[in-house]
């Protein structure tokens, strides 16, 4: 789909080629090097590198200055699938919360649909590529004379909605750029867009780091005279810990407006003539050199379907050089089915090549390859040396060849019996599939068993799914169970760099065992984890949960060390001061109830997610998001009381967007072989087969062809092929399958073209 949707993004900017502008027009600002804007003739280079709106041309002769009406020549046959032609931006202002390790990001902008004549109107599809773990949380839409906004709605409540409509856009490109469409906005008038959405902070160095996609291309500076922009950028950071902020880097010049205890306020505005070249980067520290922790309490609000008080608690790993880090034995799962074949496997391979190149000589390790059986490097556990390194290097790429079904089950037994059972090592197996299998649950109920009966011996399993047809709730839940971590890579260029940067964190444990003496003391727990996981040395831990009682005013938090001692840390406990517990831990606590939902099928788990969805806006595999259209002539006024209504949806259009939920694997598409690249939606699907033939053939003839092109043709023909391909235009176009365009300047080199 990321490639379909560049190749549209392509045809657009050919298009709009069109466009006149008037004879003094220019571009505001000097113009930008082809290469800032295409780093690669990759086919996905016209992707958005920030937030985006895109006029959708389906009939090429609408596409017109509005402002500046000019004679167009006409172009046959229309845009299948359609041409995406960028919006000029008008302004844009970008607002950043940060608390802990997630940031809030809200963009604000403004957009003219300068590509259509004011006569006519066309849909706007907006773009909206998100940073680390980003998840949509609202989209707020005005145009002159109807307004849109999203709302999270159980799915449930939506079969008791009238005048609903179900469609199949609103999606995410590559796992990180949500997409949705606003229809029939006229040419001319101005879109102004808000929407918000969260993201996960990466923890690097003892720092964290911000990255928010900022870099816009040239092509959506107006045309025009010169007029300078407003481009404006404010960030908040509230570390939550009441220790000091101190900024490390940042790539916009940011103005310091305010700071207090353990917060800081920065702001940059700029009156522009082009737009923000480099994306948003910020990077910070909180903690000081050794380990610390603290717990922050907070309230519900009176809208929170649970009324129990909340915790987090947090422990950072500090940044000091001298953090011993566990000697490890480890077990590498990796998934060699059928599936896995191309991109997949050989990012894998490399990923676990680099990881073995960063182990300590005195760790140990091993390797199994599984699909429908299993392949061994060794038959017991091998010192991490360099000639041993080398030959596991030869095995990889002689033994990693795709083929074969899925089998999870078998593998993980055989690891779980080659870990050694004493506490001077930390066992890790490292799971990493594509698939899903018919028994999950039987082998979550099994990890169980075997943690009751080992105890803290027990090996930590840590997992990483590949794409959308592996069960990530599983693997969420099996991670849990073996107090281990999970990550996912749902865009297959990502695949190396998550898995390596994933291996090596969550193989560098500083503190293993943790313990927090309150818990035990409380009236009621709900922890959102099964146990607490080990501190990383790369990684800060944080968890979080509701309870009844009295939290104390300190609570002791202790662990072992690498060197086998024992840590005991006094966490301060305190109430957190403008920090939005419930929404910071929403997506983590509603991903944990759905998976412990899935294990057990308890629909009032099911229920606790979906109300947490609903209340914090976080998608979730039990609500959809939903798009409400409300025509402002038709729309009378509402007292407030009617507005907070939820259900009240009379005189409004309610269109059910895609879920872009994980999902919970697919087993026929497994057991099929399907790559992990074929769950991606399509961007655009074509009414008939007939259709789409059609239009690839006909495209390709229109990318060297316009009208004048085809005139002179035809009158280098004799007259008897003029007729023939006349009467086999003319039965084309009577079945609808002529369903081309071309742009008249640029899909062809004829220097006679109008």
């Amino acid at each position: 789909m990321a490639a379909d949707f560049s190749k549209s993004v392509e045809l657009g900017l050919k298009l709009s080629k069109r466009i006149y502008y008037g004879k003094d027009a220019t571009v505001s600002g000097p113009p930008r090097p082809v290469v800032a804007e295409r780093k690669s003739e990759a086919a996905e280079s016209y992707l958005p590198t920030a937030v985006m709106v895109y006029a959708e041309i389906t009939e090429p002769t609408v596409v017109d200055n509005p402002y500046i009406p000019s004679y167009q020549p006409y172009v046959h046959g229309r845009c299948d699938p359609p041409a995406l032609i960028p919006l000029h931006m008008h302004g844009v202002i970008m607002e950043v919360d940060c608390y802990l390790d997630t940031a809030f990001v809200t963009v604000t902008g403004a957009w003219s649909v300068h590509c259509v004549s004011a006569s006519e109107s066309c849909d706007c599809r907006i773009a909206v590529p998100m940073g680390e773990e980003g998840s949509v949380l609202g989209v707020e839409v005005e145009t002159p004379s109807k307004s849109y906004c999203t709302q999270v709605m159980s799915l449930e409540d939506a079969k008791y909605v009238e005048n609903l409509a179900n469609t199949k856009d609103g999606f995410l490109i590559k796992g990180q750029t949500y997409t949705l469409k606003i229809p029939q906005v006229d040419g001319g008038s101005f879109l102004s867009l808000k929407i918000s959405w969260s993201q996960k902070l990466l923890y690097q160095d003892g720092q964290y780091c911000l990255n928010v996609p900022f870099t816009f291309p040239s092509y959506v500076v107006p045309i025009g005279k010169k007029v300078s922009e407003k481009e404006k950028i404010l960030l908040n950071v509230n570390s939550g810990t009441g220790t000091e902020v101190f900024c490390k880097s940042s790539s916009h010049p940011l103005k310091e407006i305010r700071r207090l205890a353990g917060k800081v306020g920065f702001s940059y505005e700029r009156e522009v003539l082009t737009w923000s070249m480099t994306d948003f980067n910020f990077s910070y520290t909180v903690s000081s050199s050794d380990i610390c922790g603290g717990v922050l309490l907070q309230s519900p609000s009176l809208h929170d379907y649970d009324q129990r008080e909340m915790f987090c608690f947090y422990l950072y790993p500090g940044n000091s050089i001298y953090k011993k880090i566990f000697k490890k034995e480890m077990v590498f799962l990796v998934d060699i089915s059928a599936s896995m074949q191309g991109d997949p496997i050989e990012n894998a391979k490399t990923a676990l090549l680099a990881a073995l190149s960063m182990l300590s000589p005195l760790d140990t390790f091993n390797i199994i390859a599984f699909n429908g059986s299993s392949s061994l490097f060794s038959s017991s556990m091998e010192l991490a040396t360099k000639e041993v390194i080398e030959n596991a290097s030869e095995w990889i790429n002689m033994n990693f060849v795709a083929e074969g079904g899925t089998n999870i089950s078998t593998p993980l037994d055989q690891a779980i019996r080659m870990l050694s059972k004493t506490g001077a090592v930390l066992p890790i197996i490292f799971l990493i599939t594509d698939g899903t299998v018919e028994d999950e649950k039987d082998i979550c109920h099994a990890m169980k068993s075997h943690l009751m009966r080992e105890g803290l011996t027990n090996p930590r399993i840590c997992t990483f799914g590949i794409g959308s047809y592996c069960n990530h709730y599983f693997l969420k839940m099996l991670a849990e169970i073996g107090r281990g971590y999970y990550d996912a890579a749902f865009d297959i260029d990502s695949i190396n760099l998550r898995v390596e940067r994933f291996i090596n964190n969550a193989s560098s444990v500083i503190l293993a065992d943790i313990t927090i003496d309150a818990l035990e003391h409380l009236d009621s727990l709900e922890l959102f984890s099964l146990h607490l996981p080990d501190l990383l040395a790369g990684t800060p831990l944080i968890v979080s949960g509701r309870y009844c009682g009295n939290f104390p005013d300190s609570v002791k938090v202790s662990g072992t060390l690498a060197d086998l001692s024992n840590l005991v840390i006094n966490a301060k406990v305190q109430k957190a001061k403008d920090v939005p517990i419930d929404k910071v831990f929403a997506r983590r606590q509603i991903d944990a109830l759905t998976a412990r939902a899935w294990l057990s099928g308890s629909k009032q788990l099911e229920g606790k997610a979906a109300k947490m969805s609903m209340h914090t806006a976080v998608r979730s595999e039990y609500t959809n998001m939903i798009l409400i259209e409300t025509d402002k002539r038709k729309q009378q006024s509402k007292s407030n009381a009617e507005e907070e209504n939820m259900a009240d949806f009379e005189g409004q259009k309610i269109i059910v967007l895609r879920s872009v939920g994980i999902g919970f694997g697919n087993l026929e598409a497994t057991a099929k072989n399907f790559p992990p690249e074929k769950a991606e939606p399509k961007l655009y699907e074509t009414s008939t087969m007939l259709s789409k033939a059609a239009s690839n053939v006909g495209s390709r003839l229109a990318d060297c062809c316009c009208c004048m092109c085809f005139i002179q043709f035809c009158n280098r023909l004799n007259d008897q092929c003029a007729i023939a391909l006349t009467q086999l235009c003319t039965a084309l176009a009577c079945l609808e399958c002529l369903n081309v365009c071309c742009d008249v300047c640029d899909f062809c080199s004829c220097d006679q073209c109008c």
